[in-house]
Protein backbone atom coordinates (compact mmCIF):
# COMPACT_ATOMS: atom_id res chain seq x y z
CA UNK A 1 0.00 0.00 0.00
CA UNK A 2 2.70 2.49 0.99
CA UNK A 3 4.83 1.36 -1.96
CA UNK A 4 2.08 2.41 -4.37
CA UNK A 5 1.73 5.77 -2.63
CA UNK A 6 5.47 6.42 -2.86
CA UNK A 7 5.46 5.56 -6.58
CA UNK A 8 2.51 7.94 -7.12
CA UNK A 9 4.36 10.72 -5.27
CA UNK A 10 7.56 10.19 -7.29
CA UNK A 11 5.65 10.23 -10.61
CA UNK A 12 3.77 13.40 -9.61
CA UNK A 13 6.98 15.18 -8.56
CA UNK A 14 8.66 14.15 -11.81
CA UNK A 15 5.77 15.52 -13.87
CA UNK A 16 5.77 18.73 -11.86
CA UNK A 17 9.49 19.30 -12.45
CA UNK A 18 9.22 18.40 -16.14
CA UNK A 19 6.34 20.74 -16.94
CA UNK A 20 7.17 23.52 -14.48
CA UNK A 21 7.11 26.98 -16.08
CA UNK A 22 10.32 28.97 -16.29
CA UNK A 23 10.59 30.87 -13.01
CA UNK A 24 12.98 33.31 -14.59
CA UNK A 25 15.44 33.56 -11.75
CA UNK A 26 17.41 30.32 -11.80
CA UNK A 27 17.22 26.59 -12.36
CA UNK A 28 16.85 26.01 -8.61
CA UNK A 29 13.78 28.27 -8.51
CA UNK A 30 12.25 26.31 -11.40
CA UNK A 31 12.95 23.07 -9.49
CA UNK A 32 11.18 24.38 -6.38
CA UNK A 33 8.16 25.45 -8.44
CA UNK A 34 8.08 22.05 -10.13
CA UNK A 35 8.21 20.20 -6.80
CA UNK A 36 5.35 22.32 -5.46
CA UNK A 37 3.29 21.56 -8.58
CA UNK A 38 4.07 17.85 -8.17
CA UNK A 39 2.95 17.90 -4.54
CA UNK A 40 -0.25 19.57 -5.62
CA UNK A 41 -0.86 16.90 -8.25
CA UNK A 42 -0.29 14.10 -5.72
CA UNK A 43 -2.29 15.69 -2.90
CA UNK A 44 -5.79 14.83 -4.15
CA UNK A 45 -5.29 11.10 -4.98
CA UNK A 46 -3.21 10.58 -1.80
CA UNK A 47 -5.90 12.26 0.32
CA UNK A 48 -8.62 10.11 -1.26
CA UNK A 49 -6.48 7.00 -0.71
CA UNK A 50 -6.03 7.78 2.98
CA UNK A 51 -9.74 8.53 3.37
CA UNK A 52 -10.60 5.22 1.69
CA UNK A 53 -8.58 3.41 4.37
CA UNK A 54 -9.92 5.36 7.32
CA UNK A 55 -13.55 5.77 6.19
CA UNK A 56 -16.12 3.39 4.71
CA UNK A 57 -16.58 3.73 0.97
CA UNK A 58 -20.15 4.94 1.39
CA UNK A 59 -18.98 7.97 3.37
CA UNK A 60 -16.30 8.79 0.77
CA UNK A 61 -18.73 8.33 -2.13
CA UNK A 62 -21.37 10.46 -0.42
CA UNK A 63 -18.79 13.15 0.35
CA UNK A 64 -17.54 13.27 -3.25
CA UNK A 65 -21.09 13.51 -4.64
CA UNK A 66 -21.95 16.16 -2.07
CA UNK A 67 -18.80 18.12 -2.92
CA UNK A 68 -19.68 18.01 -6.64
CA UNK A 69 -23.21 19.18 -5.87
CA UNK A 70 -21.79 21.99 -3.73
CA UNK A 71 -19.53 23.16 -6.56
CA UNK A 72 -22.49 23.08 -8.94
CA UNK A 73 -24.57 25.15 -6.53
CA UNK A 74 -21.66 27.58 -6.12
CA UNK A 75 -21.47 28.01 -9.91
CA UNK A 76 -25.18 28.88 -10.01
CA UNK A 77 -24.75 31.38 -7.16
CA UNK A 78 -21.74 33.04 -8.80
CA UNK A 79 -23.55 33.22 -12.15
CA UNK A 80 -26.63 34.73 -10.51
CA UNK A 81 -24.50 37.23 -8.59
CA UNK A 82 -23.06 38.59 -11.84
CA UNK A 83 -26.25 40.56 -12.34
CA UNK A 84 -25.73 42.28 -9.01
CA UNK A 85 -23.27 45.18 -8.85
CA UNK A 86 -20.66 44.60 -6.14
CA UNK A 87 -17.41 46.33 -5.32
CA UNK A 88 -14.27 45.57 -7.29
CA UNK A 89 -12.46 44.13 -4.24
CA UNK A 90 -15.40 41.94 -3.31
CA UNK A 91 -15.75 40.69 -6.86
CA UNK A 92 -12.24 39.22 -6.70
CA UNK A 93 -12.86 37.09 -3.61
CA UNK A 94 -16.60 36.39 -3.89
CA UNK A 95 -16.39 33.45 -6.35
CA UNK A 96 -13.60 31.71 -4.43
CA UNK A 97 -15.42 32.17 -1.12
CA UNK A 98 -18.66 30.77 -2.51
CA UNK A 99 -16.86 27.78 -4.06
CA UNK A 100 -15.03 26.94 -0.80
CA UNK A 101 -18.08 27.39 1.44
CA UNK A 102 -20.60 25.47 -0.66
CA UNK A 103 -18.05 22.81 -1.62
CA UNK A 104 -17.29 22.18 2.06
CA UNK A 105 -20.97 22.10 3.04
CA UNK A 106 -21.66 19.68 0.18
CA UNK A 107 -18.86 17.40 1.40
CA UNK A 108 -20.16 17.44 4.98
CA UNK A 109 -23.79 16.74 4.09
CA UNK A 110 -22.80 14.15 1.48
CA UNK A 111 -20.58 12.19 3.89
CA UNK A 112 -23.33 12.26 6.53
CA UNK A 113 -25.80 10.93 3.95
CA UNK A 114 -23.30 8.19 3.05
CA UNK A 115 -23.15 7.13 6.72
CA UNK A 116 -26.94 7.02 6.92
CA UNK A 117 -27.02 4.92 3.75
CA UNK A 118 -24.60 2.42 5.29
CA UNK A 119 -26.63 2.16 8.49
CA UNK A 120 -29.79 1.37 6.51
CA UNK A 121 -28.13 -1.63 4.89
CA UNK A 122 -30.09 -4.68 6.25
CA UNK A 123 -31.20 -7.07 3.53
CA UNK A 124 -34.77 -6.54 2.40
CA UNK A 125 -37.33 -9.28 2.91
CA UNK A 126 -35.79 -10.72 6.09
CA UNK A 127 -36.90 -10.59 9.69
CA UNK A 128 -33.67 -8.83 10.58
CA UNK A 129 -34.39 -6.17 7.99
CA UNK A 130 -37.69 -5.52 9.71
CA UNK A 131 -35.77 -4.95 12.95
CA UNK A 132 -33.51 -2.74 10.79
CA UNK A 133 -31.73 0.43 11.74
CA UNK A 134 -28.67 0.64 13.90
CA UNK A 135 -30.56 -0.29 17.07
CA UNK A 136 -30.77 -3.93 15.95
CA UNK A 137 -27.08 -4.19 15.01
CA UNK A 138 -24.84 -6.37 17.14
CA UNK A 139 -21.07 -6.67 16.75
CA UNK A 140 -19.63 -10.08 17.63
CA UNK A 141 -16.14 -10.17 19.12
CA UNK A 142 -13.65 -13.01 18.75
CA UNK A 143 -14.16 -14.48 22.23
CA UNK A 144 -17.93 -14.84 21.94
CA UNK A 145 -17.64 -16.49 18.51
CA UNK A 146 -15.11 -19.04 19.79
CA UNK A 147 -17.21 -19.63 22.93
CA UNK A 148 -20.03 -21.00 20.77
CA UNK A 149 -23.01 -20.33 23.03
CA UNK A 150 -24.00 -17.41 20.80
CA UNK A 151 -25.11 -19.92 18.14
CA UNK A 152 -27.39 -21.71 20.63
CA UNK A 153 -28.90 -18.39 21.69
CA UNK A 154 -29.56 -17.45 18.07
CA UNK A 155 -31.30 -20.76 17.45
CA UNK A 156 -33.66 -20.17 20.38
CA UNK A 157 -34.65 -16.77 18.95
CA UNK A 158 -33.58 -14.76 22.00
CA UNK A 159 -31.13 -12.76 19.87
CA UNK A 160 -32.32 -11.11 16.68
CA UNK A 161 -31.46 -8.23 14.40
CA UNK A 162 -28.40 -7.76 12.23
CA UNK A 163 -25.11 -9.41 13.24
CA UNK A 164 -22.05 -7.50 12.06
CA UNK A 165 -18.67 -9.23 11.70
CA UNK A 166 -15.80 -6.83 10.91
CA UNK A 167 -13.02 -8.07 8.64
CA UNK A 168 -10.46 -7.50 11.40
CA UNK A 169 -12.33 -10.03 13.59
CA UNK A 170 -12.24 -12.56 10.74
CA UNK A 171 -8.51 -11.93 10.32
CA UNK A 172 -7.95 -12.55 14.04
CA UNK A 173 -9.95 -15.80 13.87
CA UNK A 174 -7.94 -16.90 10.83
CA UNK A 175 -4.69 -16.05 12.61
CA UNK A 176 -5.73 -18.16 15.62
CA UNK A 177 -6.83 -21.04 13.35
CA UNK A 178 -3.39 -20.98 11.66
CA UNK A 179 -1.48 -20.98 14.96
CA UNK A 180 1.28 -23.51 15.54
CA UNK A 181 -0.22 -24.18 18.99
CA UNK A 182 -2.70 -27.07 18.68
CA UNK A 183 -5.05 -25.69 21.37
CA UNK A 184 -5.21 -22.24 19.76
CA UNK A 185 -5.63 -23.81 16.34
CA UNK A 186 -8.60 -25.86 17.56
CA UNK A 187 -10.19 -22.76 19.14
CA UNK A 188 -9.78 -20.77 15.93
CA UNK A 189 -11.32 -23.49 13.79
CA UNK A 190 -14.18 -23.84 16.26
CA UNK A 191 -14.82 -20.09 15.95
CA UNK A 192 -14.93 -20.29 12.15
CA UNK A 193 -17.33 -23.25 12.36
CA UNK A 194 -19.61 -21.36 14.77
CA UNK A 195 -19.61 -18.33 12.48
CA UNK A 196 -20.51 -20.52 9.50
CA UNK A 197 -23.33 -22.06 11.53
CA UNK A 198 -24.73 -18.59 12.37
CA UNK A 199 -24.53 -17.49 8.73
CA UNK A 200 -26.65 -20.48 7.67
CA UNK A 201 -29.50 -19.69 10.08
CA UNK A 202 -32.47 -18.66 7.91
CA UNK A 203 -33.90 -16.02 10.26
CA UNK A 204 -30.65 -14.11 10.80
CA UNK A 205 -28.77 -11.59 8.69
CA UNK A 206 -24.98 -11.57 9.00
CA UNK A 207 -22.97 -8.73 7.44
CA UNK A 208 -19.23 -8.90 6.89
CA UNK A 209 -18.03 -5.27 6.85
CA UNK A 210 -14.76 -3.95 5.46
CA UNK A 211 -14.68 -0.93 7.75
CA UNK A 212 -11.40 -0.68 9.62
CA UNK A 213 -9.37 1.75 11.73
CA UNK A 214 -5.73 1.48 10.61
CA UNK A 215 -4.62 4.04 13.18
CA UNK A 216 -5.88 1.74 15.98
CA UNK A 217 -3.81 -1.39 16.61
CA UNK A 218 -5.82 -3.18 19.32
CA UNK A 219 -8.72 -5.29 18.00
CA UNK A 220 -10.94 -4.57 21.02
CA UNK A 221 -10.40 -0.82 20.60
CA UNK A 222 -11.32 -1.13 16.90
CA UNK A 223 -14.51 -2.97 17.86
CA UNK A 224 -15.51 -0.24 20.33
CA UNK A 225 -14.79 2.47 17.74
CA UNK A 226 -16.91 0.66 15.13
CA UNK A 227 -19.76 0.18 17.62
CA UNK A 228 -19.72 3.91 18.43
CA UNK A 229 -19.72 4.82 14.73
CA UNK A 230 -22.62 2.49 13.88
CA UNK A 231 -24.59 2.93 17.11
CA UNK A 232 -24.45 -0.86 17.59
CA UNK A 233 -24.16 -3.14 20.62
CA UNK A 234 -21.22 -5.46 21.29
CA UNK A 235 -21.87 -9.11 22.10
CA UNK A 236 -19.00 -10.56 24.13
CA UNK A 237 -17.97 -12.66 27.12
CA UNK A 238 -14.74 -10.69 27.68
CA UNK A 239 -14.97 -8.84 31.01
CA UNK A 240 -12.25 -6.31 30.11
CA UNK A 241 -13.88 -5.43 26.78
CA UNK A 242 -17.18 -5.14 28.63
CA UNK A 243 -15.75 -2.52 31.00
CA UNK A 244 -13.92 -0.52 28.31
CA UNK A 245 -17.00 -0.41 26.07
CA UNK A 246 -19.30 0.71 28.88
CA UNK A 247 -16.85 3.47 29.86
CA UNK A 248 -17.13 4.81 26.30
CA UNK A 249 -20.92 4.66 26.26
CA UNK A 250 -21.27 1.52 24.13
CA UNK A 251 -23.96 -0.97 25.14
CA UNK A 252 -22.74 -4.51 25.77
CA UNK A 253 -24.53 -7.87 25.80
CA UNK A 254 -22.37 -10.14 27.96
CA UNK A 255 -23.07 -13.85 27.49
CA UNK A 256 -21.54 -14.70 30.88
CA UNK A 257 -23.86 -12.24 32.65
CA UNK A 258 -26.82 -13.83 30.87
CA UNK A 259 -25.65 -17.29 31.93
CA UNK A 260 -25.30 -16.16 35.56
CA UNK A 261 -28.78 -14.63 35.50
CA UNK A 262 -30.29 -17.89 34.25
CA UNK A 263 -28.68 -20.08 36.88
CA UNK A 264 -31.14 -21.53 39.41
CA UNK A 265 -31.54 -19.51 42.60
CA UNK A 266 -30.14 -21.28 45.66
CA UNK A 267 -31.01 -19.98 49.13
CA UNK A 268 -29.25 -20.62 52.47
CA UNK A 269 -30.77 -23.60 54.26
CA UNK A 270 -31.62 -25.53 51.09
CA UNK A 271 -30.34 -29.07 50.67
CA UNK A 272 -28.59 -30.60 47.67
CA UNK A 273 -26.80 -33.78 46.70
CA UNK A 274 -23.37 -33.14 45.23
CA UNK A 275 -20.41 -35.18 44.03
CA UNK A 276 -17.21 -34.04 45.75
CA UNK A 277 -14.67 -33.85 42.95
CA UNK A 278 -11.50 -32.44 44.48
CA UNK A 279 -9.86 -30.75 47.45
CA UNK A 280 -10.59 -27.10 48.20
CA UNK A 281 -8.18 -24.27 48.99
CA UNK A 282 -8.85 -24.23 52.73
CA UNK A 283 -8.04 -27.10 55.06
CA UNK A 284 -10.65 -29.86 55.00
CA UNK A 285 -12.72 -28.34 52.17
CA UNK A 286 -14.04 -30.30 49.21
CA UNK A 287 -15.19 -28.86 45.89
CA UNK A 288 -18.15 -29.96 43.75
CA UNK A 289 -19.84 -28.47 40.68
CA UNK A 290 -23.37 -28.09 39.40
CA UNK A 291 -24.23 -29.08 35.84
CA UNK A 292 -23.91 -25.44 34.72
CA UNK A 293 -20.38 -25.18 36.15
CA UNK A 294 -21.23 -23.36 39.40
CA UNK A 295 -18.61 -24.14 42.06
CA UNK A 296 -19.80 -25.60 45.36
CA UNK A 297 -17.46 -25.48 48.35
CA UNK A 298 -18.25 -28.23 50.89
CA UNK A 299 -16.95 -27.58 54.39
CA UNK A 300 -15.22 -30.68 55.81
CA UNK A 301 -15.82 -32.42 52.50
CA UNK A 302 -12.20 -33.38 51.76
CA UNK A 303 -12.60 -36.86 53.22
CA UNK A 304 -15.55 -37.49 50.86
CA UNK A 305 -13.68 -36.86 47.60
CA UNK A 306 -15.03 -39.23 44.95
CA UNK A 307 -18.36 -39.70 46.76
CA UNK A 308 -21.84 -38.15 46.62
CA UNK A 309 -22.92 -36.42 49.81
CA UNK A 310 -25.89 -34.47 51.17
CA UNK A 311 -25.06 -30.82 51.84
CA UNK A 312 -26.85 -27.75 53.20
CA UNK A 313 -26.31 -24.31 51.67
CA UNK A 314 -24.82 -21.83 54.13
CA UNK A 315 -24.18 -18.83 51.83
CA UNK A 316 -24.02 -17.77 48.19
CA UNK A 317 -21.33 -15.44 46.82
CA UNK A 318 -21.98 -13.65 43.52
CA UNK A 319 -18.87 -12.34 41.71
CA UNK A 320 -18.22 -10.91 38.25
CA UNK A 321 -16.70 -14.28 37.31
CA UNK A 322 -19.76 -16.25 38.41
CA UNK A 323 -21.50 -17.67 41.48
CA UNK A 324 -19.99 -19.69 44.34
CA UNK A 325 -22.10 -21.73 46.76
CA UNK A 326 -20.78 -22.54 50.24
CA UNK A 327 -22.24 -25.57 51.99
CA UNK A 328 -21.76 -27.83 55.00
CA UNK A 329 -22.35 -31.54 55.30
CA UNK A 330 -25.84 -32.49 56.35
CA UNK A 331 -25.80 -34.00 59.81
CA UNK A 332 -27.76 -37.10 60.82
CA UNK A 333 -30.50 -35.24 62.78
CA UNK A 334 -31.04 -33.06 59.71
CA UNK A 335 -31.41 -36.13 57.52
CA UNK A 336 -33.91 -37.71 59.93
CA UNK A 337 -35.90 -34.46 60.06
CA UNK A 338 -35.90 -34.24 56.28
CA UNK A 339 -37.01 -37.90 56.01
CA UNK A 340 -39.77 -37.27 58.57
CA UNK A 341 -40.96 -34.24 56.63
CA UNK A 342 -41.15 -36.31 53.46
CA UNK A 343 -43.07 -39.04 55.27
Amino acid sequence: MWGARIILLVVALSLGVTFAPDAGASESARLVVGLLIGLGLAAVPLALDVLADAWPWRRVAGGVLGFAAGLGAAGVVVWASDVVTIGETASRFWPAGVLIALGYLGWRFGSAAGDAWGEAEPRAGTAAAAAGGTSGRKLLDTSVIIDGRIADLCETGFLEGVFVIPQFILHELQHIADSSDSLKRARGRRGLDILHRIQNMPDLTVHIVEEDFPQIKDVDAKLVALAKRQGAKIVTNDLNLNKVAELQGVRVLNINELSNALRPVVLPGESMRVFVLREGKEAGQGVAYLDDGTMIVVDEGKKFIGRTVDAVVTSVLQTTAGRMIFTRLREEPDRAEAAGGRG
